[in-house]
């Protein structure tokens, strides 16, 4: 690619304006000679559209293991012989012991996360008593709940939740080959769902599944489409005993081209860094906001370890960035 081209690119989506899927393909053609710059764009895009600020999130594991869906990537699937922890529903006391960390932490947003196609009544109930006590102590409380319909939806924004999380995993073409239990169409309709009950929507997937870079860049350009505010990268952190348990995580260049593709397609959206951060990236995990991200998780993830909440504030204090 010619350095007029990626300029004239990253001006483009500054004064306002969009590149084409096929262009997003070109960009995916760059190689370790032209990386830097493309990066560079993506910072400075990032810059332009979300400031200094870093969103912080924090999740708990609050029902793991033992569920009924087929996802291939997913330690938590009854179908994988994995030695993940298996425990229903936990005690609100322990949800909020959790949540309080994170505020003295100086951490914005808090996230109950379950396993399982989607939660109970009578677990619907249970944490939307937490999200009352997680929003009374200073966070935005969000949720990973499963594929919930608008009236459980509403339920939960009436109990005091900001967020909803819902992936879309990968693009519509490459989802049946991760997961058959339930369609694309299923994760369509309770994204619907959350933003007609009024909730902000964080969407997004995991890369290193095997997909194709035309597989990435339809994801982007779907959630392009849908008005939603937050989109997790995650990358696969291969786990014995699931059927993706052989595969070869991405190169770490790779996985920081991603963001910064992502950065030009949705300008204006939170590009979050999620699961398999620090196990993917590694020495260059600092390089995540020069690559165009503005948001992170923190702490560990749901079966996985990932970095101390003060380890990735003064990483953000390094940066010359705040934590907002």
């Amino acid at each position: 690619m010619l350095d007029n081209t990626l300029d004239n690119l990253r001006d483009r989506v500054l004064s306002g304006g969009h590149i084409t899927r096929d262009e997003a393909l070109k960009l995916s053609e760059v190689q370790r000679a032209e990386l830097f710059e493309l990066l560079s764009s993506a910072n400075r895009i990032r810059q332009a559209f979300r400031g200094d600020s870093v969103d912080l999130c924090a999740i708990v594991n609050a029902k793991s293991g033992a569920c009924p869906e087929d996802c291939s990537y997913c330690a938590q699937s009854s179908r994988s012989t994995t030695e993940t922890a298996v425990y229903s529903l936990i005690d609100k006391n322990a949800v909020i012991e959790k949540a309080k960390e994170a505020v003295d932490a100086g951490i914005k947003r808090f996230c109950i996360v379950t396993s399982g196609r989607k939660i109970g009544k009578n677990e619907l109930k249970e944490i939307c008593s937490m999200i009352k006590d997680i929003r009374g102590i200073g966070l935005l409380p969000c949720s990973t709940l499963g594929l919930l319909n608008k009236d459980e939806l509403k339920f939960l924004k009436d109990s005091g939740l900001e967020r909803y999380h819902h992936n879309l995993e990968t693009s519509e073409r490459f989802f049946p080959e991760i997961c058959r239990t339930h369609t694309y169409s299923d994760k369509l309709n309770t994204i619907d769902a959350a933003i007609a009950a009024g909730l902000s929507v964080c969407s997004g997937g995991i890369f290193g599944l095997g997909e194709t870079w035309e597989d990435r860049i339809d994801m982007a350009f779907k959630l392009k489409e849908l008005p939603i505010d937050s989109v997790p990268i995650n990358y696969l952190i291969p786990v014995k005993g699931t059927p993706l348990g052989e595969q070869d995580m991405l190169n770490p260049f790779e996985a920081l081209k991603i963001v910064s593709i992502y950065r030009f397609i949705l300008p204006q959206k939170e590009i979050r860094i999620c699961g398999g951060r620090m196990q993917v990236l590694g020495e260059f995990n600092s390089m995540v906001f020069m690559a165009g991200a503005d948001s992170l998780l923190t702490g560990n993830y749901l079966t996985t370890t990932g970095r101390t909440f003060n380890d990735d504030l003064n990483l953000i204090k390094d940066y010359g960035l705040k934590a907002g």
